[in-house]
């Protein structure tokens, strides 16, 4: 599985919709499955900027935190390969 986000000023049945700082947040019902109880942040550093998720329900992700395997993929260990990932291209 993959984090995207994007911007869209329309909301869909299912959808669900919160105000966080000053932002509105709608999250589609397939992907609120996997991301209940995560956060959200954005990192601006030296090294650079972009956003940090938190994710509970990820059994593993890859080494620059775009992708994740989710604990309902039916494991819950880190995959075989020590790095990067495979599906994102990071």
């Amino acid at each position: 599985m993959q984090y995207g986000m994007t911007f869209d000023d329309e909301i869909r049945e299912g959808d669900s919709e919160f105000v966080a700082h000053d932002l509105r947040i709608v999250i589609d019902p397939v992907s609120a499955t996997y991301l209940t109880g995560a956060s959200i942040d954005y990192i601006d550093s030296l090294m650079g900027g972009g956003f940090k998720i938190d994710n509970p329900n990820a059994a593993s992700s890859c080494g620059c935190g775009h992708s994740f395997r989710s604990r309902e993929d039916g494991s819950d260990e880190a995959p075989a390969s020590g790095g990067g990932c495979g599906s994102c291209g990071h």
